[in-house]
């Protein structure tokens, strides 16, 4: 953490992954080069922990921000947690139940689902992960962190009864659900203010709707050539297609390799 030149903050699918959800060699390379250039790398995704272990092994990140801001990982050390209260889960459970949806529990250390069936299948295989297992005891006593709706619709339903929630709809199968101002941008600035950084350059590099927030939250904001278009509106430098090498073209564009 000494000498920090600069921060670059990372999406996983779409971004720093390749079409299997694989880190490549080259990345690992990059971020070797990074590190060594006293540039911090954070991952910043709407995963959690227990899901990116792998991922944040063959990369050699080992700092990240996870379920969109709603907590932090830094050099292995939690720094920062926002979570869901009992009553809040438990209103989410029974609107989810009414629409014949399934719902997904997240913390730092585990994975939990009300259900299984085709839509909850097809939403972990969109992302290259494991199902989780079924857990339909209380949830009383247990940390929650980012709750993820298992539905192909129901959107409005949603925005309509949770005002204090925010829906990121990042795939076709489910609707990743935080606190309302939880984002990878407010993730960026407790990051900074938990661990008081001082004011160095900040890069985002995304491709999806919910890399907005950490695009506003970064001075550098690079969209990747499959980036959504919104993103791509407001960037700083569009690289090339996660899988034709734009990590590590925009990595050299900024000489930060």
């Amino acid at each position: 953490m000494e000498n920090i030149q600069a921060v670059a903050f990372f999406d996983l699918d779409g971004t720093l992954l390749d079409n299997k959800s694989q880190i490549t060699p080259e990345i690992t390379s990059a971020i070797q080069a990074l590190k060594d250039n006293h540039v911090l790398p954070l991952i910043a995704t709407g995963r959690t922990i227990v899901e990116i272990e792998q991922i944040m092994k063959v990369s050699g990140i080992d700092s990240a921000i996870v379920m969109n801001g709603q907590f932090i990982q830094v050099e292995g050390k939690k720094i920062y947690s926002d979570e869901f209260t009992y009553e809040e889960c438990l209103k989410m459970y029974e609107h989810v139940k009414r629409l014949g949806h399934e719902i997904s529990y997240y913390n730092d250390q585990q994975i939990w689902c009300s259900g299984h069936n085709e839509i909850v299948a097809n939403a972990y295989a969109f992302i290259h992960s494991d199902v989780p297992v079924i857990d339909r005891s209380s949830l009383d006593g247990k940390t929650v962190n980012m709750m993820l709706v298992l539905s192909e619709d129901g959107d409005a339903h949603y925005l309509e009864h949770f005002p204090e929630m925010t829906f990121y709809r990042n795939g076709p199968y489910s609707i990743d659900t935080v606190r309302k101002g939880v984002s990878k941008g407010s993730g960026v600035q407790n990051l900074f203010k938990t661990l008081n950084l001082p004011k160095v350059p900040t890069f985002a590099f995304g491709d999806g709707i919910n890399d907005l927030a950490l695009f506003e939250a970064c001075d550098n904001k690079i969209a990747m050539e499959n980036a959504r278009i919104e993103l791509k509106e407001r960037s700083s430098f569009i690289t090339k297609k996660n899988t034709d090498g734009g990590i590590v073209h925009a990595l050299k564009h900024f000489d930060l390799i």
